[in-house]
């Protein structure tokens, strides 16, 4: 007769993430002793994580804090990955990739490479997320970081479903000249924007030459295509390069709240200017 309680199966379980059923065989294993069985369930899901190294991650979730600094804000996103929405939305999961949050602001790291090579608890962070897959059953990865400071940052997360955790996430720097209400207020507006519309740069100026020179040509090459006038064709190009800023430039774009307005319009009426953002996606 087994010398373990359901109590004992259910504490398991919540220490290790394993199913029922894999609980109970690692508790049959041991003779009942706890700590021998999450030794055997963590070696077996260690074993396992090599076998699911080649699984594809296309789930998962985006998690951001802001902190102030004496300099003013930082603000740190990290987007954690796993192969179904069944485990992007567990618990589990969902505390892992806080863990990986924590670990990502107390580092300081400025890339993945960073983060997975700091220590947490005695351990790379590399190490805890091989043994978070062997929990959770399915490949875990951290598949991205980044952080934004400047006197105010704003961070957003927005769920694409109800049953999930975010999906989207973004960090949105500004400074400012007016009051403090209005210039945060403008900065979280802006970051909503960001979400929905989904910039490349903050500012034309931003775009790489050898882009711009590229829209350039191909804008030319299209209008030549349609037989429009010779004489038409420099306000034509302009035209169509202008479309790609307000298309890829954050500051150019039309605000989601009020297309009459540019995004640089409403920060400077807030007495703000945008600094620097980010923007992730799951599995984009």
């Amino acid at each position: 007769m087994a010398n373990y309680t359901a109590a004992d199966i259910k504490a398991l379980r919540e220490r290790t993430g394993a199913g029922m059923m894999d609980v109970k065989k690692a508790l049959d294993e041991a003779n009942g002793d706890a700590e021998k069985a999450l030794e055997l369930i963590r070696i077996k899901g260690l074993k396992g994580a090599t076998k699911r190294e080649g699984r594809s991650t296309a789930e998962g979730l985006v998690a951001a804090s802001v902190e102030t600094v004496e300099t003013g804000q930082v603000g740190v996103m990290v987007e954690v990955n796993c192969e179904t929405d069944f485990v992007a939305k567990s618990a589990p999961f969902i505390e892992f990739a806080q863990d990986v949050l924590d670990a990502a602001a107390a580092s300081g790291a400025e890339d993945t490479e960073a983060l997975l090579a700091y220590e947490v608890e005695g351990k790379p962070l590399s190490e805890r997320v091989v043994e978070a897959g062997a929990r959770l059953g399915e490949k875990v990865m951290v598949r991205r970081l980044a952080r934004v400071t400047g006197p105010v940052v704003d961070a957003y997360l927005h769920k694409t479903s109800k049953d999930l955790p975010a999906q989207v996430g973004v960090l949105f720097a500004v400074e400012g000249a007016g009051e403090s209400d209005a210039v945060a207020a403008a900065a979280h507006d802006v970051a909503v924007h960001i979400a929905a519309l989904s910039p490349n740069y903050l500012s034309r100026d931003e775009i790489p030459s050898d882009v711009v020179d590229s829209e350039r040509r191909i804008a030319d090459e299209t209008a030549r295509a349609e037989g429009k006038p010779e004489a038409a064709l420099p306000k034509i190009i302009e035209g169509r390069l202008t479309g790609f800023f307000k298309e890829n430039a954050l500051l150019d774009q039309p605000f989601a709240k009020d297309s009459k307005q540019s995004v640089a319009q409403v920060l400077e009426a807030a007495g703000a200017q945008g600094v620097a953002f980010a923007r992730f996606r799951v599995g984009a």
